[in-house]
């Protein structure tokens, strides 16, 4: 999707276009994809995510819907293949150096991606085993190189609860970000 439909548009669409829709800012997370559908209209994209922030952060949501929605987002060094088009380019698949001319140093960007989504996957269990969720960040423009010691710092002195609320809470910077590259707010 390469551009959001208007909110007036998304309030009147049907239930699969409009998971669709939600699905492109927030993955495949239906407890809140449900909630927000149940929540329509909206006056505003913007107005939508705060009222998905005030739903994740509900003291009475079950925390097993706050684990499927926090686990909706890929792991970081996902195989490729798993990933939204949004998480690619937000994990940084496209920035490497796919357009350098000489085959050698393609060989070995891809030699070191492979090192570091090797590198993420092993954190990526270490961290789940401990937490029991997935880890979520707003990447910002880190590379995944760059997250492996805040994945390494996180495991060694984070807290559950935090980490749930902390996750949650970038899925939320995520959704915006995603949206403003969308061009809707």
């Amino acid at each position: 999707m390469s551009k959001l439909p208007l909110i007036s548009e998304l309030n009147g669409s049907s239930y699969d276009e409009f998971i669709r829709t939600i699905n492109v800012l927030f993955e495949s997370a239906p407890p809140l994809t449900n909630a927000l559908y149940s929540s329509r209209p909206y006056t505003s994209y913007n107005s939508l995510i705060s009222l998905a922030s005030k739903f994740i952060q509900n003291t009475e949501l079950p925390i097993s819907h706050k684990f499927e929605i926090i686990n909706a987002h890929p792991r970081l060094g996902e195989d490729k293949k798993n990933l939204s088009l949004s998480s690619l380019k937000e994990q940084g698949y496209f920035n490497s150096s796919a357009n350098d001319s000489s085959n050698k140093i393609k060989s070995n960007a891809l030699d070191e991606d492979e090192i570091v989504n090797t590198i993420l996957q092993e954190l990526n269990n270490k961290y789940e085993e401990k937490f029991g969720f997935r880890f979520v960040i707003f990447v910002n423009g880190k590379s995944r190189r760059e997250i492996i010691p805040i994945l390494q710092d996180t495991i060694s002195k984070g807290n559950k609860d935090e980490e749930l609320e902390r996750g949650l809470s970038d899925m939320m910077s995520i959704a915006t970000d995603r949206l403003k590259k969308l061009g809707r707010e």
